[in-house]
C-alpha cells in the first residue's frame, strides 16, 4: 500500500474510502487493502465530513484530495477510459450476480465537539476518542422509506456520532428471506472495509423488520474471527411473537398505502399466502435437518435473540397504544434478558403507535436513547463482539431500570 493510502482520516477512517464516501450515489469499489469477493456494491452515502482545506494542514489535503474520485463522464481522453475499463474489469468479480445494497453513511464535521461546545448547540456532547468516533447503526421497520429513518439517525448526527441506516427490502423479510443471509454478510463486511471495527457501535433496531436484519448481522459477526464493538443495543417497537393478527396489520401499514380501496382484502390474502408459505418452508427445514447437518435458518427475531449470547446493555423503548407488536411481548422478552444476565433498560410510553413514539414524544425519546448511549460509552469495554457464555441457572443475574429515572418508566 502506497504512503498516500496509508492516511487516515480524522475519525479513523481511511482517507480513500472518506474520499470516496464525499461522491454521493456513486458505484464505490472497495477500499485497498479489503478482500474484493462480497463487497457491497452501489453504495450510496451521505458524508457531511468530505476532507477540505481547512480541516487539516495543505500537504494532507493535497495527499487526499489526489485520491477524490472524477465523475467519469468528465474526461473521454483515451488513458480515462482505459482507467475506467482497467477499474470494472478489476472489480467485476464483486458486481456480477450481487444485488445493490443501498445504504448511507453520515460522518459528523471533523472539530463537530469543540464548535458545539462554544456555541452550546447540543444538549449531549458524549465523551469518546477523538480517533474513534461512536457509529450507531439503524436498522428500519419493514416498508420503512429513508427519510424516515434519517429522521432518527439526525439525533445521533447532531450530537457528532457516525450514523449507518439501512432497511431491508420488503421482498426480502417477506418472500425471499433466505437472501437475509448475504444482507447480512455485506453490511459486516461494510464496517470492516471501512474500518468501522475499530470504533464503538450501538445498533438501533426498528421493530421486527430491524431486528429480523440484525439476526443475520449476528450470525455473520459469529463466523467472524474480528469482533465488531458493540456497545449496546436499542429496540425500538421490537422485538414480537409472530401472530397472523400482527402479520395482517403490519402488511396493511405497508401494502395499503398502494392499495386505499381495497388493502383490507389484498393485505388478507397476503397474510394467508405468507403463512401458509412460512410454515411450508420450516418444515422442510426441520425435515431436511434430521437428515443434513445444516444450520437453522433464522425466521423468528422474538424466539432467537431472547436467547442470543450478548451481554451489552439493551434499551427497549415500546408502547402500550402499538397494535402491530403488543407491549406484553417486549416485556416478556425483556424478562427473559434480564434473568440471563443482560444490563436491561426500559421506556414504555402509554399511547404512542408503533414505530411512532418519536413522532409523538420527541424530547423523551431523545432523551432516553442519548442517555442510555452515555451510560454504554462509559463502560470500559471487555473485548469481542460482547458474546459471552450463558448459563441457563434460572436466577435473575441482570437488572432491569428505567432510563428516565429510578422511579418510573412509563410515560403519558
Amino acid at each position: 500500500m502506497s504512503a498516500t493510502n496509508s492516511f487516515n482520516h480524522p475519525y479513523g477512517v481511511p482517507a480513500a474510502a472518506a474520499a470516496t464516501a464525499a461522491s454521493t450515489n456513486a458505484t464505490i469499489p472497495p477500499i485497498d487493502g479489503a478482500k474484493q469477493k462480497g463487497a457491497a456494491t452501489n453504495i450510496r452515502r451521505l458524508d457531511s465530513a468530505a476532507p477540505n482545506k481547512r480541516n487539516m494542514p495543505a500537504n494532507q489535503y493535497n495527499s487526499q484530495n489526489s485520491q477524490q474520485p472524477q465523475r467519469e463522464g468528465n474526461e473521454t481522453s483515451p488513458k480515462r477510459t482505459l482507467q475506467i475499463a482497467q477499474r470494472q474489469q478489476q472489480y467485476s468479480d464483486v458486481v456480477q450476480n450481487e444485488d445493490n445494497l443501498e445504504y448511507f453513511i453520515k460522518f459528523p464535521t471533523p472539530n463537530y465537539r469543540s464548535d458545539a461546545m462554544d456555541t452550546g448547540e447540543s444538549d449531549f456532547v458524549f465523551v469518546y476518542n477523538d480517533t474513534n468516533v461512536p457509529i450507531v447503526m439503524l436498522l428500519g421497520w419493514a416498508g420503512c422509506q429513508d427519510r424516515y429513518l434519517m429522521k432518527y439517525s439526525k439525533i445521533y448526527e447532531d450530537r457528532g456520532l457516525i450514523t449507518v441506516r439501512y432497511t431491508a427490502p420488503v421482498d426480502t423479510l417477506f418472500w425471499k428471506r433466505t437472501a437475509m443471509i448475504p444482507i447480512g454478510e455485506k453490511i459486516l463486511k461494510l464496517m470492516y472495509d471501512m474500518n468501522f471495527d475499530s470504533h464503538p457501535v450501538i445498533v438501533h433496531i426498528f421493530s421486527n423488520g430491524g431486528a429480523y436484519l440484525y439476526q443475520h448481522i449476528s450470525l455473520a459477526m459469529r463466523k467472524h474471527k474480528t469482533p465488531i464493538q458493540i456497545r449496546g443495543m436499542i429496540f425500538d417497537s421490537a422485538p414480537g411473537e409472530r401472530r397472523i393478527l400482527g402479520l395482517y396489520r403490519a402488511v396493511t401499514a405497508i401494502y395499503g398505502k398502494e392499495r386505499k380501496k381495497c388493502h383490507s382484502v389484498t393485505a388478507l390474502i397476503i397474510t394467508l399466502t405468507l403463512s401458509i408459505m412460512w410454515f411450508v418452508e420450516e418444515t422442510f427445514a426441520a425435515f431436511k435437518s434430521l437428515f443434513f447437518k445444516s444450520e437453522p435458518v433464522q425466521t423468528n427475531p422474538f424466539s432467537d435473540l431472547k436467547n442470543e449470547a450478548t451481554q451489552f446493555p439493551q434499551l427497549f423503548v415500546y408502547s402500550k397504544g402499538d397494535v402491530v407488536i403488543p407491549y406484553q411481548d417486549i416485556e416478556k422478552f425483556i424478562k427473559v434478558r434480564q434473568e440471563r444476565g443482560v444490563d436491561v433498560s426500559a421506556a414504555c410510553f402509554e399511547d404512542a403507535e408503533h414505530v411512532k413514539i418519536y413522532t409523538k414524544y420527541p424530547s423523551q425519546y431523545i432523551h432516553c436513547v442519548c442517555s442510555f448511549i452515555n451510560n454504554c460509552l462509559s463502560r470500559p469495554y471487555k473485548g469481542g463482539n460482547g458474546l459471552e457464555t450463558v448459563t441457563d441457572s434460572g436466577s435473575p443475574t441482570g437488572s432491569i431500570r428505567s432510563i428516565m429515572g429510578a422511579n418510573s418508566s412509563k410515560y403519558d
